[in-house]
């Protein structure tokens, strides 16, 4: 079948991670993805099939054992997981958030212990960001970790940890005022530290606990928990890059890699959206022939096609600027806010060509309209995409009056 969202300029390389990735989502993630969510049941076998692939570690560098590949790479193969099920997706982003995070401002001996574990797929990891009372702003985080000796003291309650029960190494972004006299700016007083653990639920180390699975109405199969901590113990060497002070920023450089990658997220899961859609409407027939025949269905066809592309454009983008060395929150925002708003509008226009029938547990839209409303609240809503990519524009486009 011919595929929208085509990418130029890919290397051979590229092409051949890409066409193995599409070839595994297609044989062994659509057969089973539907049945799978709806036992809310872990895709063991498919994260086993992703482990053998080498994905835990494509963007890892090849020099600890990674295939040292580009976000573009890795965004493109988040699009086709996500094509299949959305879920799964969900469970290498927060790996790689974290492994990226590692790359880029972890110390040496920190990199050196724990990137190989996580090409291999061995380490899993997850990151905690926000709080029951949090929302988008993070400058409010109470969670707080204090200095005893060679060790941190962490006391507090985290919300929303993706992987929270699967995982073995959490980055966590917590308050530490050591350091940062009263009246520091609440985002230099944040440090990120990097938590060991053992997999599975209840206390899965002295002081921290992981209460269960959070029941959610979709992105159901990953695991999203809480995680509290009553006093935690973690050696200094586990303060991420070392130093104290610097959690926020090396958070907000994590985010803008999964910001693209929920864009990436929203471009797979309208493009399977849209290929149920084209089908259905040639296969389901009203007065005498194919609904795909209908004005109006082609109207809507072509509508859902258009924002298709135009997502898989905006996140290709957002992408290349990140591996450029770039800033790219702009980009990223844009196509964050972007990908996520028309992936629910392709997914409901889907949903609609499938009449009654998309209301019953049976089709597969029914499972994408019900995942499609978390890609709106994920690494940041629609109106915090808003607020950075105004922010920025003011930036670029100051009035000099």
């Amino acid at each position: 079948m011919a595929r929208l969202a085509q990418t130029h300029g890919l290397t051979d390389v590229q092409q051949e991670i890409l066409a193995t990735v599409r070839d595994f989502v297609d044989k062994e993630i659509i057969p089973v993805a539907t049945e799978l969510e709806h036992r809310d049941e872990y895709p063991q076998a498919i994260v086993d099939g992703l482990k053998e692939l080498g994905v835990f570690g494509l963007m890892i560098p090849e020099e600890y054992g990674g295939l040292g590949e580009s976000l573009l790479t890795y965004a493109l193969c988040v699009e086709e997981i996500a094509r299949g099920w959305m879920s799964v997706s969900g469970i290498i982003n927060t790996h790689f958030i974290v492994a990226y995070m590692l790359k880029q401002h972890g110390t040496q001996e920190q990199k050196d212990y724990f990137l190989p574990r996580m090409a291999a797929g061995e380490t899993r990891g997850a990151f905690s960001m926000s709080e029951p009372g949090l929302g988008s702003d993070v400058s409010a985080i109470t969670s707080k970790a204090v200095k005893e000796g060679d060790e941190y003291v962490l006391n507090g309650q985290k919300m929303w940890l993706t992987n929270g029960g699967t995982s073995t190494l959490v980055a966590v972004l917590v308050r530490s005022d050591e350091g940062h006299p009263e009246g520091t700016a609440p985002h230099k007083s944040m440090t990120t530290f990097l938590v060991e653990k053992e997999p599975g639920f209840g206390e899965v180390r002295p002081g921290l606990t992981i209460p269960g699975k959070i029941d959610k109405m979709g992105y159901k199969g990953v695991d999203t928990t809480e995680l509290i901590m009553d006093g935690l113990r973690i050696p200094a060497n586990r303060v991420l890059g070392g130093v104290t002070g610097r959690g926020f920023y090396q958070m907000m450089d994590g985010v803008e890699v999964g910001r693209v990658n929920v864009a990436a997220r929203g471009c797979g899961v309208a493009q399977r959206a849209f290929e149920l859609g084209v089908q259905y409407a040639q296969q389901r027939h009203t007065f005498g022939k194919p609904i795909a025949q209908h004005q109006a269905i082609q109207f809507k066809l072509a509508e859902m096609a258009t924002k298709v592309e135009a997502a898989h454009a905006m996140m290709v983008n957002a992408a290349r600027k990140k591996d450029s060395g770039e800033r790219n929150d702009l980009e990223a925002g844009m196509a964050k806010y972007l990908a996520s708003e028309y992936c629910k509008e392709v997914v409901e226009d889907a949903f609609r060509i499938h009449g009654g029938y998309g209301f019953s547990k049976e089709y597969e839209i029914e499972r994408l309209y019900r995942e499609a409303p978390m890609l709106l609240i994920g690494e940041g809503t629609a109106e915090i995409q808003k607020m950075i990519i105004g922010r920025r524009l003011l930036e670029e486009y100051r009035f000099q009056g």
